[in-house]
């Protein structure tokens, strides 16, 4: 099982090896563009850690153990117009296709909704296939096409969702009755 946390600056470097480790050079964030998205007034970023294991030292050095490896986290923005951004999600291979890039999409999406957002967006390379396949299972769909958006060459696609919140807050009150 895992739980999503919110998170901490101490996470900043392994967040950054994820995202290299995920996106091809020049695609990837630099340490300074990822450090600014992660630090916009309106971002968030929540943090997908491994199964725990067993825990001893200091206590920040406790928590880390106790909660394992980091396996994913996203990044994303809400906008007072209504809008919300995904700005990256990104799963290590040995988390990928486990769910762990589900469960981040759908904590961000429940917490854009939280910040009153009618829809979200976010952008992709038309060559990525596997995160075309993954946001269309997830109910997106292609908006528009930004020519040349990655390396001056990459085509991507914008892509949205309508934020249900009827449908967020209903299935909220069914996992509190579960309880």
């Amino acid at each position: 099982m895992i739980n999503l946390r919110e998170y901490r600056s101490s996470d900043f470097d392994e967040l950054w090896r994820i995202d290299q480790e995920c996106f091809q050079e020049g695609i990837a964030y630099s340490r300074r563009e990822l450090a600014w998205y992660m630090n916009r007034s309106r971002a968030f970023t929540l943090v997908a850690p491994s199964t725990p294991g067993h825990a001893h030292g200091t206590a920040e050095q406790a928590e880390k153990k106790a909660e394992g490896k980091i396996l994913g986290f996203v990044v994303a923005e809400s906008d007072p117009s209504g809008a919300g951004h995904i700005l990256t999600i990104d799963v290590r291979p040995e988390g990928q296709r486990t769910g762990v890039g589900s469960l981040l999409l759908q904590a961000a999406e429940r917490r854009l909704v939280q910040e009153k957002c009618k829809a979200v967006l976010l952008e992709t390379a038309v060559s990525n296939t596997a995160a075309l396949a993954f946001y269309k299972r997830h109910g997106y769909s292609v908006i528009e096409t930004i020519p040349r958006y990655y390396l001056n060459s990459i085509d991507a696609l914008v892509m949205g969702k309508h934020l249900d919140t009827i449908g967020t807050a209903k299935a909220r009150r069914v996992k509190a009755k579960k309880i």
